[in-house]
């Protein structure tokens, strides 16, 4: 007897168990059953046992003890090893060194507290791959500390890996707000997150021009802006020894303070932005010419008042419109909240010039256009028009900003310049990483200083390790594999992405029609990897046992190839 498979097209094909016989000097074959029915695996069955072999209930040769989450796990160590992680934090093994790298992992992973970290990743290899099998969370605690104590000779080797002498350096500040009230870092200040009356914590970011995190700094959470900005140059100069760079920050990062200082050190160079009533002024006087931007969307020019420097003049017909829908929209709510006002003090229900100029003052505080409107308020009268005149002078400014640089046009034209502004994307982009896409850095519920300092500092070596990840995994993602294209195109354009990434978001599937990726869902598909730990049925306690890995997918194999290309 044997098995005949019989193709049928576009049908599955049609499974026959037949034998031969002969009839004379003629072999015939006679068909005995239709196995089509059957799955493939009951037919591989039927097929061993007339090969003549035997069958064996897998039960009878082993046994699972214990099953636990690997694939993950195996990526994430894969990339770390690639990245060098270990030689990174220490150059000798010790018992810190390994439950900061399990750490960083587990933050990649699946962020949580130090309680539930220890108790979640034994559900998985973490602890065998990282040999932190048994650590509880003090010892966690204790390693935050030994990585604290080595925060700039680790910092130090990140900026020899990425900044070069003369290299584009990007920084920015952002925070996150506390659980708590007993961190000396914990302060009232302006809150990113959205949680008025929350303590917070200020952090600033040093990144090189693709946004690969170098340095993060710890503030107290009512420190601002610009006194955080100095500080980094000093850091970059003083610890990391680069002499030569190009600083990049916002218009409210880089004041007028710090490009006096910067001018008076050779070697330092940088890119900001004019703030905006740096720019009615400019187109006040004639000094920015509007006009000019009938014919592009960017031009470059000088001003007296910024000797030495360039400004680079950019118009965002898009961003213009945004401003432009959002500011009638401000109006038309104020309007809406200054008529009932106004007919309560026509109705005599509201009188007193202090009382009404209370009223109408908060309306103007949560909307922040009063500039924009002509108010008359008496004892009992209360009247408002809007000042077409000055809507219409900062409407003429809409979608316009200017860059300011002291970097010569031989070593960067005025394209590059703004690019290398807008990377400040990339910062941001990190923030949004280590907040809320998958890092957690916040709330912070630790209550030492330090300890907060070493958690922001595990975050950023957690995102590290997930950017080279992202890259490498571009394949795989919603992610643009276009990346050298972004030089080519229209700095002051919106950015857009290319057409193989629209199809991918379009279909939400490959070129291969395999289905595209998140970061996150690419790894819980890698979670169904699992390492069985088994033993011999009957096995006395003292018998060695043998772990058996599932077998990777297309997929999953893919995705595993792709880190051991890694490299920094």
């Amino acid at each position: 007897m044997h098995i005949h498979v019989i193709p049928n097209r576009d049908s599955p094909p049609t499974v026959l168990l037949r034998e031969s016989y002969r009839d004379g000097k003629t072999v015939r074959k006679r068909t005995l059953a239709n196995l089509s029915a059957l799955p493939a695996e009951q037919i591989e069955l039927i097929r061993q046992v007339l090969r003549g072999e035997k069958l064996v209930a897998p039960a009878s040769l082993f046994e699972i003890d214990a099953s636990r989450h690997h694939g993950h796990v195996q990526a994430v160590w894969l990339a770390m090893q690639r990245l060098g992680m270990p030689e990174l934090l220490a150059a000798r093994e010790c018992p810190e060194r390994q439950r900061v790298l399990a750490m960083i992992a587990a933050r990649v992973l699946r962020p949580d507290s130090k309680l539930a970290t220890t108790r979640w990743w034994d559900t998985t290899t973490l602890p065998d791959l990282f040999d932190v099998a048994g650590c509880d969370e003090q010892a966690l605690y204790v390693a935050m500390d030994w990585l604290l104590e080595r925060q700039d000779a680790i910092q130090g080797k990140l900026a020899r890996r990425h900044l070069e002498p003369g290299s584009i350096v990007l920084y920015d500040l952002s925070s996150s707000y506390f659980e708590g009230s007993t961190c000396e870092l914990a302060a009232l200040g302006y809150n990113r997150d959205g949680k008025r009356g929350k303590l917070q914590v200020n952090y600033g970011l040093l990144t090189d021009a693709r946004g690969v995190p170098v340095a993060v700094s710890v503030f107290e959470g009512n420190t601002a802006d610009a006194q955080t900005f100095m500080p980094q140059v000093a850091l970059l100069r003083e610890r990391f020894g680069i002499d030569e760079m190009v600083l990049v920050g916002d218009r409210g990062m880089i004041a007028q303070t710090h490009i006096d200082a910067l001018k008076a050190e050779p070697g330092l160079q940088w890119i900001t932005a004019l703030k905006s009533g740096t720019l009615r002024t400019l187109a006040s006087e004639g000094a920015l010419q509007l006009g000019l931007f009938d014919e592009r969307d960017l031009f470059e020019f000088t001003h007296a008042d910024y000797p030495g420097e360039r400004l680079i003049a950019c118009r965002n017909p898009q961003l213009a419109k945004k401003r432009s829908h959002k500011r009638q929209a401000l109006l038309e709510a104020t309007v809406e909240q200054l008529e009932p006002i106004r007919q309560r003090v026509a109705a005599q229900r509201l009188k007193g010039k202090e009382r009404i100029g209370l009223r109408v003052g908060k309306v103007l505080n949560r909307y922040k256009v009063g500039k924009h409107f002509d108010l008359v308020i008496g004892d009992a009268s209360f009247e408002y028009t809007i000042n077409d005149a000055r809507v219409a002078q900062e409407a003429a400014l809409d979608g316009i900003y200017v860059i300011r640089t002291a970097v010569r046009p031989a070593r960067m034209n005025s394209d590059d310049v703004v690019r290398n502004y807008k990377n400040l994307s990339q910062v941001e982009q990190a923030f949004r990483s280590m907040k809320t896409v998958d890092l957690e850095v916040r709330p912070i519920y630790h209550r030492l200083g330090d300890r907060v300092r070493a958690h922001l500092l595990l975050c950023m070596l957690a995102f590290y390790v997930k950017w080279h990840m992202m890259r490498a995994w571009r394949p795989l993602l919603f992610a643009d594999e276009d990346q050298a294209a972004k030089a080519q195109r229209d700095p002051v354009a919106p950015a857009r992405r290319s057409p193989s990434a629209l199809r991918k978001v379009s279909s939400k599937t490959l070129d291969d029609g395999t289905p595209a990726h998140s970061f996150g869902s690419l790894l819980h598909h890698l979670s169904a990897i699992v390492r069985n730990v088994c033993r011999r049925p009957g096995a006395l306690a003292h018998e060695p046992t043998f772990t058996l890995d599932t077998t990777p997918d297309a997929k999953q194999q893919q995705a595993l190839e792709l880190l051991k290309t890694l490299a920094v």
